[in-house]
Order: structure tokens, then C-alpha cells, then sequence
């Protein structure tokens, strides 16, 4: 009896051990791999963000250089529109905008939408307005609100594509933002200049202001070469590696 009672105990150990293994087993092949982390990316500016002409305008192949490349990138923002190829279509680009109109709301965009990186193209239409000469200054103070109120955040200062009827005008703006810039790196703001102007001509505008498709996409590669050059701007690997 002893030997029976031995070998029934042992039976039903054994089983309970299978039953054990196989509900481990069955619960870790049902359990749901971890959502990846994105990162918020806000595209800032005015009607060339919002996509005049090309709704999506730049953030379309921008968006398709992201799925390509493997970031996982959440576009933020208050704004949106765009094809349907356009996988995520939030912005805050509004058209019509100066400097002056996106400083007065940045702060509440920025505490709102929390971007780990900002696409700051602006100053277009402060080229045919009052007071074109302000506008270096006008910038400045915008960068030291987005930097004040979001200081762990990559902001990518754009200079501003041509201009085909202020090209003189367009010029002499762009040539104060890497000063602009580098003094806010002095600073130890993360603020990184991005050359847009050389990238397009004139006959990369579908009126004379706004890009047309194929200047769009000379932008969308700009801006992500850009990125690509500082780890964590899209990528939380590489924020990881950075410790930001």
C-alpha cells in the first residue's frame, strides 16, 4: 500500500508540474508585446507646414522617411490634414502666421503637446509685412520661450525657403539665424540650425511662396538628415543612449 500510495502521490506532482509548465507557457506566448515608445515631433510654422498648395506638404515624405527608416514618430499639434499616405497628420502650422502670432501661442502648444522635437520653419510672412528688419529679433525671443518652457526638447531652426518677389529680403533674415542659433548653444539650449534655403530655388515654388510637390520633398529630405544628426530627435533609442 505504501508503494501505491508512494506512486499516486508522485503521479499527481508530475501532473501538476505539466499542468504548471503548460499554463506558464500557454499565459507568455498570450501575453502582448509591450507598446513601442514614440516620440512627439511637432512641425511649427505657417502655411508651409500646414501644406499649402500640397496639403501634408513636407510631412508627407517626412512621415514616409520615418516608416522607412523604423521611428516610431507621433506628429503633434493642434492642426491637421493631409493624404491619405500621410500616416499621422496633427501639425501646427497656420497659414497666414508670423513670428509674433506663433510666439503669443507656443507655450500653451508646447505645455499642451509635450514634443521631444520641434520643426521650426517661420518667418515667411514677416518678409512682406511691416516690419521685415524685426524679424531676427522677433525669433530670438521665440526661441528662448520654447526653449524656457520645453528645455529638454530638439528644436530645429529652419532658415526659410526663397521667396521668388523678397529674395534680398529672405536672404537678409536667413543670414542672422545661425548667429540667432549659436547663441542659444552658448547657452546650452538644444537648438540645431537646419539650412533650408540652399536646398530649394525658385523653381521648387508652385507660387512664388510655397513650395510645389517636388520642393516639399526636397524639404521632407532636409529635415530628416537633420535629425538623423541628433540621437533621441526620433528615436528613443537613441534617447536612451543620450541619457536625455
Amino acid at each position: 500500500m505504501t508503494s501505491v500510495r508512494r506512486l499516486v502521490t508522485s503521479t499527481i506532482a508530475l501532473a501538476s508540474l505539466i499542468i504548471a509548465l503548460f499554463t506558464a507557457t500557454s499565459t507568455a506566448h498570450a501575453a502582448p508585446a509591450a507598446p513601442r515608445a514614440s516620440v512627439r515631433v511637432m512641425p511649427l510654422g505657417d502655411s508651409i507646414t500646414d501644406g499649402f498648395n500640397v496639403p501634408g506638404g513636407y510631412r508627407i515624405d517626412l512621415w514616409q522617411k520615418f516608416v522607412a527608416g523604423g521611428h516610431n514618430v507621433d506628429f503633434v499639434g493642434s492642426m491637421s490634414n493631409g493624404p491619405g499616405n500621410l500616416g499621422d497628420r496633427d501639425h501646427e502650422g497656420h497659414s497666414g502666421w508670423t513670428i509674433g502670432q506663433i510666439d503669443s501661442n507656443v507655450v500653451n502648444w508646447l505645455r499642451t503637446y509635450t514634443p521631444r522635437t520641434v520643426l521650426l520653419h517661420i518667418g515667411t510672412n514677416d518678409m512682406y509685412g511691416s516690419d521685415p528688419a524685426g524679424a531676427p529679433g522677433r525669433l530670438s525671443t521665440l526661441l528662448d520661450h520654447i526653449t524656457a518652457t520645453s528645455p529638454n526638447t530638439e528644436v530645429f531652426v529652419a532658415t526659410i525657403v526663397p521667396i521668388s518677389f523678397a529674395d534680398s529680403t529672405v536672404r537678409t533674415f536667413n543670414a542672422t539665424i545661425p548667429g540667432i542659433v549659436q547663441s542659444k548653444v552658448n547657452a546650452g539650449k538644444r537648438v540645431h540650425l537646419v539650412d533650408m534655403y540652399r536646398a530649394l530655388t525658385t523653381a521648387d515654388l508652385a507660387d512664388g511662396v510655397h513650395p510645389n510637390a517636388g520642393g516639399y520633398s526636397k524639404m521632407a529630405n532636409v529635415w530628416y538628415s537633420a535629425l538623423l544628426s541628433v540621437p533621441g530627435s526620433m528615436d528613443v533609442r537613441g534617447l536612451a543612449r543620450t541619457g536625455r
